[in-house]
């Protein structure tokens, strides 16, 4: 940098300025002539060809991806209709089995409420033979009591009425009357 200034300053004080050149040619032409040398070796090795290789190689690789992405939609709305398919089909399936329930529920409802009437009809009936039988057997009680008042008057009666001569006077009328 130290042997630049001085060259500056020299090129300043002559009021020119230095343009670079090499080989005679300015430096917007060798920049054209590099690019043409460039592409020339780009075409001699076939470079495009080789870019569209890889892009078609690129547009045949991005086909076959949305090809798998149809191929998996389609398989997609495939299943989703069947689990809608199988939905429907469960709600009928809850639905039938609800119905079901109703019907065994009232089933059993009835039944019970069958079963209740022939208890009630039972245990009704066993209590008018348990108070039939306590008719009877007051009955049959108060007949006892009845005799028994009764031969215990008849005892008194016949004892205050009857003397032995009189027993004596009867128990033969029985024995000749036999």
């Amino acid at each position: 940098m130290a042997n630049l200034l001085p060259l500056l300053a020299a090129a300043a004080e002559h009021g020119a300025e230095a343009e670079p050149a090499a080989l005679g040619l300015a430096p917007g032409a060798w920049v054209a002539l590099s690019m043409i040398v460039l592409l020339a070796v780009a075409v001699w090795k076939k470079a495009p060809a080789m870019l569209t290789g890889m892009l078609d190689s690129s547009i045949a690789e991005i086909r076959k991806e949305l090809d798998e992405a149809r191929t998996l939609r389609a398989e997609a709305e495939a299943l989703r209709k069947e689990y809608a398919d199988k939905i429907a089909n469960a709600e009928k399936d809850v639905a039938a089995m609800l119905e079901h329930a109703k019907h065994e529920a009232e089933a059993i409802v009835a039944k019970a409420e069958a079963n209740t009437t022939d208890v009630i009809a039972r245990r009704e009936k066993m209590a008018q033979d348990k108070i039939a039988a306590a008719e009877r057997a007051a009955i049959a009680d108060l007949r006892a009591k009845a005799a028994s008042a009764a031969a215990v008057a008849a005892r008194g009666l016949i004892k205050a009425n009857h003397s032995a001569a009189a027993d004596k006077v009867l128990v033969d009328e029985a024995i000749g009357g036999m």
